[in-house]
Order: C-alpha cells, then sequence, then structure tokens
C-alpha cells in the first residue's frame, strides 16, 4: 500500500471513529423514537435521520473505523449465488448444496439461481447463533473436565 493511501485510511478511520462515538452519544441521549437531528459542518443545516438509518450509520462508522469496506445491500435485493456465497465467506457450490437441500430459500430467473439477501441474512444470523451455542457448549465441557487450569 502506497504512503498516500496508507494516510488516507488513517484520516477516514479516525473521523469515523470520531463520528461513531458522536452517534453513539445522540442516540444514547435521544428518547425520539423518530430518530437524531445531524448538523452538517459547512452550511449548519440539519438533518432528521430515523433511528433505523442512524443504526444503520452506526454500523457502517464501526466497520469504517476498523479500516474495513462496506456495501449496503437491501434486504429485498436479488443476490446471484457468488454474491451469496461471498456474504456467507463460503464457495459457491456450497450455496447451491444449501439451496438444492433447501437449507437457503431460492429461485430461478431463467437459468440462473436467485436468492434474496434477506434469506442470506437470516441464514447467516442463524448460524452464528449455532456457532456460539456450540462454542459455549464445548467451553462448559473443557471447564467440567478440568483443561483450562
Amino acid at each position: 500500500m502506497t504512503p498516500l493511501k496508507d494516510t488516507r485510511r488513517t484520516e477516514v478511520a479516525a473521523t469515523s471513529r470520531e463520528a461513531l462515538r458522536q452517534l453513539n452519544h445522540a442516540l444514547s441521549v435521544s428518547s425520539e423514537p423518530e430518530g437524531v437531528e445531524v448538523r452538517v459542518e459547512q452550511s449548519d443545516e440539519v438533518i432528521r435521520l430515523p433511528r433505523e438509518g442512524a443504526t444503520v450509520l452506526r454500523e457502517i462508522l464501526v466497520n469504517t473505523a476498523a479500516g474495513r469496506s462496506v456495501k449496503v445491500i437491501p434486504m429485498h435485493a436479488e443476490l446471484t449465488t457468488q454474491q451469496a456465497a461471498d456474504l456467507l465467506n463460503v464457495s459457491r457450490p456450497h450455496v447451491v448444496k444449501l439451496m438444492d437441500k433447501g437449507v437457503l430459500p431460492g429461485h430461478k430467473v431463467g437459468t440462473h439461481r436467485r436468492i434474496y439477501a434477506a434469506d442470506v441474512h437470516a441464514y447467516k444470523h442463524q448460524r452464528d447463533i449455532e456457532g456460539r451455542i456450540a462454542a459455549d457448549e464445548l467451553t462448559a465441557l473443557t471447564e467440567e473436565m478440568g483443561l483450562y487450569e
């Protein structure tokens, strides 16, 4: 990576961390279900963000502050099997196999398979929960056997 890109990435991360701190504060003190107000520095214009939008913005800032790139995908978007595989961090053939087994719902557009982003997100969420449960059970078993001492 070039020094210029490195410097820019550091600046973006620092700006994101500060914006995240301010947004977290605004969300914690605002009891209004409508959302939060954001002031644009150069014009002093105030923008009202719905709480759901502010929450999505918070997730974006968390990732940019950590130096990760972000891509926003509408939940109703239709994804290719490769896009779903990329989101799940698995191979495309694995996604096809999950769709063939009925684990991941999908449909065909002509000869091409498609899957809704919401279904991929739900599957990923369930997989994460099951992974955490398995890890907790393994930790409990390891403690029970006295292997942590």
